[in-house]
């Protein structure tokens, strides 16, 4: 029997027709899915016939071990199968990709990889507002919050940091990011299951993040922080919302970031957004 395929698909931020056209039709090859825990189950409707495997991880909660992803990767391609490996969002953000996908390696079965629309993209489009800003916002680190160690860090690298897998400790994010140097006024927008018809969007502060928890308590959340977050209205004599962006960038690089001791901390997969 001739080994089969895996293919590496991004099911999108949530609802089902977030997936992508090459994704859907990707999708709809596959005689064996392995999904996320975050799936629409919508999305069995393009493969109806193929035997649905659920792999799914969430943070604080029981998960499936990578190893056992790995294994059944490599078990099912060996048997011939066409293999959809069905990842919320974006396979390459804090998906895992390059451990399964060195495990097809090492068992010489061959893949492909269909790109996806990633949670922080849903979580602006979601809160009305662009993540980049001319002028103002030149650039965006998505950042995991939790460590290997189960331990929840942030920093300051960009002038919009967007931060997955935090929604329970958002509390705690307050005073990581006020420890990281962000200021205590910077805006902070969050949203929860992006991409959802129930996604649900507030707007705060970093000083402010904590008060977050009741209506987000329970859901997988997307923070966004700094010139991304703020609202597209307009400042007190300010014409634009590209002037309120310049203003606001030039507000918190007015403020030096204090030297994060966690830079190139390796981040690894929590539940996906």
């Amino acid at each position: 029997m001739s080994r089969g395929l895996v293919l590496f698909i991004g099911a999108g931020p949530g609802a089902a027709d977030l997936i992508t056209v090459r994704g859907a039709r990707a999708l709809a090859r596959a005689t064996v899915v392995l999904h996320d825990a975050l799936t629409d189950p919508a999305l069995r409707e393009y493969a109806p016939a193929a035997e649905w495997i659920d792999v799914g991880k969430r943070g604080f909660c029981t998960s499936t071990a990578q190893a056992r992803i790995d294994a059944l990767l490599v078990q099912h391609a060996l048997a011939g199968e066409v293999v959809a490996r069905l990842k919320g969002g974006d396979p390459s953000v804090f998906g895992r990709l390059e451990e399964e996908m060195l495990a097809l390696a090492q068992a010489g079965i061959a893949y492909e990889v269909v790109p996806g629309v990633t949670s922080a993209l849903a979580a602006a489009a979601a809160s009305g507002r662009p993540l980049t800003r001319r002028g103002g916002g030149r650039s965006v680190a998505l950042t995991t919050a939790m460590t290997q160690e189960r331990e929840l860090h942030a920093g300051r690298r960009a002038d919009t940091e967007v931060f997955y897998m935090a929604g329970r400790q958002l509390a705690m994010l307050s005073r990581r990011l006020q420890d990281a140097g962000w200021p205590g006024d910077t805006p902070v927008s969050v949203v929860s299951r992006a991409g959802w018809p129930d996604q649900l969007a507030s707007d705060h502060t970093v000083a402010t993040l904590p008060e977050a928890c009741v209506m987000h308590s329970g859901r997988p959340a997307i923070v966004t922080v700094g010139v991304g977050a703020a609202p597209v209205v307009p400042l007190p004599g300010a014409a634009t919302a590209t002037a309120q962006a310049a203003h606001l960038a030039a507000r918190i690089a007015a403020h030096p970031a204090r030297t994060d001791p966690l830079e190139g901390h390796q981040a690894t997969e929590g539940p996906k957004p």
